[in-house]
């Protein structure tokens, strides 16, 4: 639930449209629900504003398929990401209005249709390899009700592509930037926009990349002002934090 819908189930009672019997069932189960291997917030939504988001990678296909049909039971919209082809067969099989991004590895489940922002986030990447990284912040911000630009394999090795890119990508009200080998194109982006940058490192690259260690000390030692850095290949986090940016008032 979140802050309307308790609005609107008090009103309910006040009104005398719900009986406080029925209106217990629902609360009943707000702060978190015990499925034995997990237990699922479902009181998120209503303290942060989005519901719980489900991370596949080390569960099992069943816990993975019950958890979903428990969120999807609760009217939220679903979120899973790190899901295996596998995974999503067996949730289809429960949640048939359940969609997979297969580069992204994310499983998405629309209950709730919330407006687009007017105010986009781009999502920058350096080169094809980057995609599914890319393909995961962008299902996580979509869902969480954002516009969303891709801008893809503009990577400092052929600079002159992101030059042609830039009105779209200052347009944007905050810039995810995604690259693996070296990570120098969030400094660029950073040096170039007056908007907030929020840097991906990508574990994509030959051995001294080191799975992306070397783009990660690159970014983080960027000398651009107004670049941020999330893990290595944590697309949903950096969208996560784009999209709280991206609806400030």
């Amino acid at each position: 639930m979140n802050q309307m819908e308790i609005e609107n189930l008090l009103n309910g009672i006040k009104k005398g449209d719900v009986e406080v019997a029925d209106a217990l069932k629902q609360l009943q189960m707000l702060p978190f629900s015990d499925l034995g291997f997990a237990m699922i917030d479902n009181h998120r939504e209503l303290r942060v504003g989005y519901p719980e988001v489900v991370y596949c990678e080390g569960k099992t296909v069943d816990q993975v398929t019950d958890i979903v049909e428990h969120l999807n039971s609760k009217k939220v919209n679903v979120l899973a990401t790190r899901a295996s082809y596998h995974m999503y067969e067996a949730v289809i099989k429960r949640v048939p209005s359940a969609v997979y991004n297969p580069l992204g590895k994310t499983i998405v489940v629309q209950n709730k249709k919330k407006k687009e922002t007017e105010s986009y986030i781009a999502i920058v990447a350096a080169g094809t390899s980057d995609l599914p990284v890319v393909e995961e912040a962008f299902e996580t911000a979509r869902i969480l009700g954002n516009r969303v630009e891709k801008i893809v394999d503009v990577g400092v090795a052929g600079i002159h592509r992101l030059f042609s890119k830039m009105d779209l990508i200052r347009g944007a009200k905050v810039v995810v930037v995604v690259a693996g080998m070296e990570g120098a194109l969030a400094s660029v982006v950073g040096g170039l926009v007056d908007k907030p940058v929020i840097a991906v490192p990508t574990s994509v690259g030959y051995g001294t990349s080191f799975n992306g260690i070397s783009a990660l000390l690159t970014m983080l030692n960027s000398c651009a002002s107004g670049v941020t850095v999330v893990n290595i290949d944590n697309g949903f986090g950096a969208a996560y934090s784009a999209s709280m940016i991206n609806q400030l008032d």
